[in-house]
C-alpha cells in the first residue's frame, strides 16, 4: 500500500490527516496547526487555488464578469465574489498605509 504525504495547502505543515470525503467523492484532509480542510484535488474550477489569480488577471486585463466566468468555466457569482474580496482587501491595505487614518 502507498501512501501520499499532502501537505497543508495553506500553511504547507504535513500534520494532515483524512477528514472524510466531499459529496465529488474526493478525499478531504485536516491540518492539525492550522485547522483548516481542504482538498487535494478539485473538480470545480471555481475551488481551485490558482482561479482567483486568473480572475483577478483577466479583470486588469479589461474582461467583462460573464466573459470571465465563460473563459474560466465557473459561475458569474464566483467571479463577483472573488472580486468583491480583492475590492475590500485592498481598501484596507491602502488606508493602513497612509497612516493618517483618513479613509
Amino acid at each position: 500500500m502507498a501512501t501520499i504525504e499532502v501537505p497543508c495547502r495553506y500553511c504547507n505543515s504535513l500534520l494532515v490527516y483524512k477528514h472524510g470525503y466531499a459529496r465529488s467523492g474526493e478525499p478531504r484532509y485536516r491540518c492539525r496547526e492550522c485547522l483548516r480542510s481542504f482538498q487535494h484535488t478539485y473538480r470545480y474550477e471555481g475551488n481551485k487555488p490558482e482561479t482567483p489569480e486568473k480572475i483577478v488577471e483577466m479583470a486588469m486585463n479589461g474582461s467583462g464578469v460573464r466573459d470571465t466566468s465563460r473563459v474560466l468555466k465557473v459561475s458569474i457569482t464566483t467571479v463577483i465574489a472573488h472580486l468583491k474580496k480583492i475590492r475590500t482587501g485592498k481598501s484596507q491595505s491602502i488606508t493602513d498605509t497612509r497612516g493618517d487614518g483618513a479613509p
